[in-house]
């Protein structure tokens, strides 16, 4: 069996796909997990999965992260913030389709623009503390099993911080998915954190450790192409969100890029530095396709749709680069950049 790190991105709703990965790799079972580092719909991910494999193994967590998502897929509408509302999201979730199939934009993602959660006040509620609390974080926080990291950003400073053992609670996971135009910021230590996509999305660097695999396989949400260029205030704001969470995570790379070419070139000594291996599964294509409202509108036909999605894209990629891991990169960095 041959040890690897996860890298998950995060994305809202996309996170189904990554969901869907994790499954056939699990199903697989030719990779052993050693450590995970995630942000935001990653880390909900990752903490799920975490807690399967320490509670019972692979099929324990293929069973954790469908409990995952399908609480995700009861939420509705991250955007829609009492519970008082969601006996009415059937209804609503037909009338924003609607709307978004005759208007050039998202009614209910505009208003995200204009009212503040914070207009609430007292009575807000983050509409993942539920899905949150169902997480047994004795597993989630026990040092058996992968290592585990969740990324998110402090906002008076702008700087990452990475939870990861004890330090790992259920808001450090709501800080880490936390879109400041939809939840208000999570306060921790007196600190406030905003999602972790803008600082690492997700981080690589607790992954470089000297104890955990060269292998790095980044389950990529976020595309890094769109052939349109934006035109509506929904689909510009969206586009400038996917640059940002990506642009960290490309930073990361360009720097592993730059100390495997100093690695080949006997400019470092093999050994006094980590030779990474990158790996990257990603469907651009779906992406796309896919509106940009839906990353806050987990509904269960998304779900299913991105679900068998990853499970497609984690069979190719162990049919056309399973054999690569272990021995060398299957993710061509350098057209990554071109």
């Amino acid at each position: 069996m041959t040890k690897i790190s996860l890298a998950l991105q995060g994305g809202g709703a996309h996170g189904a796909y990554t969901w869907g990965v994790l499954d056939r790799i699990l199903e697989d079972g030719r990779l052993e997990i050693a450590a995970i580092s995630g942000t935001s719909a990653g880390a909900l991910n990752g903490a799920a999965l975490k807690a399967g494999l320490v509670a019972g193994g692979r099929e324990a967590a293929r069973k954790r992260l469908r409990r995952l998502w399908e609480s995700i897929g009861d939420i509705g509408d991250f955007r829609v913030l009492l519970p008082w509302f969601q006996p009415m999201m059937p209804i609503m979730r037909l009338m924003q389709e609607a709307g978004e199939a005759m208007l050039p934009f998202s009614a209910s993602g505009i208003a995200a623009q204009i009212y503040s959660p914070y207009s609430w006040g007292d009575a807000w509620q983050n509409p993942l503390a539920p899905v949150v609390a169902d997480l047994d974080f004795s597993q989630v926080c026990t040092d058996a099993g992968p290592a585990l990291f969740i990324g998110a950003t402090n906002v008076r400073t702008g700087k990452a911080r990475v939870f990861t053992g004890s330090e790992i609670s259920p808001e450090a996971l709501m800080a880490s998915a936390c879109l400041p135009s939809v939840f208000q910021a999570v306060e921790i230590d007196g600190e406030a954190y905003w999602d972790g996509g803008f600082a690492g999305n997700p981080s690589l660097w607790p992954l470089y450790d000297r104890d955990l695999p060269d292998d790095i396989l980044i389950i990529h949400v976020n595309p890094l192409r769109r052939d349109e260029v934006p035109e509506t205030p929904l689909g510009i704001q969206n586009r400038v969100n996917e640059i940002s969470f990506n642009a960290t995570l490309l930073s990361e790379l360009r720097s592993v890029a730059f100390v495997k070419r100093l690695i080949a070139e006997g400019r470092i000594e093999r050994g006094q530095m980590k030779d990474l291996h990158i790996h990257l599964i990603l469907d651009d294509a779906l992406m796309n396709a896919l509106s940009a409202g839906s990353k806050l509108q987990p509904s269960s036909a998304l779900i299913s749709r991105l679900f068998e999605a990853g499970r497609a894209s984690g069979d190719a990629f162990l049919a056309e680069c399973g054999a690569k891991i272990g021995h060398e990169s299957s993710a061509d960095l350098a057209a990554l950049f071109g």
